[in-house]
């Protein structure tokens, strides 16, 4: 199917280029062309003219499907707290594909979102990035695993009823023993297949963290507060891992050491400061980062809000002082990079998933910019019939 979208404002999201009226021709589920008075006698012609066409939005922290819609406790299924290190763990084995999170998320054009285990272990799992399509769960697939999960600071002293880690210390002592043991294992396999002897015993949670210790498989961090990022980047350092950090609410207190992150993921930004390690969290961050030449991108850690969140939280990064292009930026290609999924979404570019949230007006400006279609994979998911 061939789809024409025509004489929208488009937000491209490529490289130092500003929003322009343009069409956008889409071919079998991609993006074929970006460019001014495109003719496709065979598409379906989409007139965008007054409409702001964007990439599909891109939520790059959450917990969609783990936590059930209205469901209470029946439906949290993040945190397995019968164990502090729990690395085996697949997010894709909990995510309930028919929560109405889903359905949500493309009537407020999120079209990708990372989702995975909370912060309740030191090593909680593995996370995955999907789109918000309706299909098979399997075939809303990005990458799985998408990343390791890691959490420092209080969540994890304060969940396992009296039982390790009560401490900081315990927490990264926790995850270094994780990471030599899965090291050991590893070099035990290789040595094994060299000698042609026997391996190591099959260990699920060792097999679990070599890919990260291979740097095939990012590690999101959750730190708050200064201390824990700065934590979770030395052992970061000290085993070499591919790691970007989550939430990083004092990260703009410390901006000239998250050099070494692979991207800061910052939020949510829109809640009440329920705890201490949180108190200083603040949109303006967002600003700081900007200028500090850090990539970071905007999560909206649901169930802390609906997964378009992260285009309020935008909004009020704006008012701290984010430039407009950047705000966007956290929420489509700069998540995609941290992500890593940068080669397929993210942006309006020929040969990406023809994954585009067409608005009224700029969401980002305008409170009552409305979403009236929404594309994934070159299909409409979402589509209001009157403006």
């Amino acid at each position: 199917m061939e789809i024409l979208l025509k004489n929208g404002q488009l937000f491209t999201m490529r490289p130092e280029e500003k929003p322009w009226i343009g069409d956008v021709l889409i071919k079998n589920g991609r993006i074929a062309e970006v460019k001014n008075n495109l003719n496709a006698p065979s598409a379906k012609v989409v007139d965008c003219s007054g409409l702001a066409v964007l990439p599909g939005l891109i939520d790059s922290h959450c917990h969609i499907g783990l936590f059930g819609t209205a469901m209470g406790e029946r439906g949290v299924d993040g945190n397995e707290t019968s164990h502090a290190c729990t690395p085996e763990l697949q997010a894709i084995d909990s995510i309930n594909p028919y929560d109405e999170e889903f359905a949500y998320a493309r009537t407020h054009g999120i079209t990708t979102v990372s989702t995975g285990p909370g912060s309740a272990n030191p090593i909680a799992g593995q996370f995955v990035t999907l789109k918000t399509s309706d299909k098979p769960l399997i075939e809303r697939v990005l990458l799985a695993p998408s990343a390791m999960k890691m959490a420092f600071g209080e969540n994890p002293k304060t969940a396992h009823n009296g039982k390790a880690p009560l401490t900081r210390m315990a927490t990264a002592a926790i995850i270094r023993e994780a990471l030599l043991r899965a090291k050991r294992y590893g070099q035990d396999q290789d040595t094994a297949q060299e000698k042609n002897t026997s391996p190591p015993p099959f260990d699920i949670k060792m097999e679990a963290l070599l890919p990260v210790l291979r740097g095939n498989l990012p590690v999101k961090a959750h730190a708050h507060r200064a201390d824990d990022i700065l934590t979770a980047l030395r052992i970061a350092e000290e085993f070499n891992l591919d790691m970007s950090i989550e939430h990083c609410s004092e990260g703009h207190l410390i901006p000239d050491q998250l050099s070494s992150a692979n991207g800061v993921i910052i939020g949510p930004l829109l809640g009440f400061p329920h705890k201490l390690e949180v108190k200083n969290q603040s949109p303006a961050a967002a600003k700081v980062f900007e200028d500090q030449g850090v990539l970071f991108a905007i999560m909206s850690d649901l169930p802390a809000s609906h997964v378009d969140g992260i285009i309020l939280a935008a909004g009020a990064c704006i008012r701290e002082g984010l430039s407009e292009d950047m705000a966007l930026r956290a929420i489509t290609i700069n998540a995609a990079k941290i992500l890593r999924i940068d080669q397929r979404v993210g942006s309006i570019e020929p040969g990406k998933d023809a994954d585009i949230a067409i608005f009224t007006s700029n969401p980002l400006k305008a409170v009552n910019a409305r979403c009236i279609i929404t594309l994934i994979d070159g299909q409409i998911v979402h589509e209001q019939k009157s403006v």
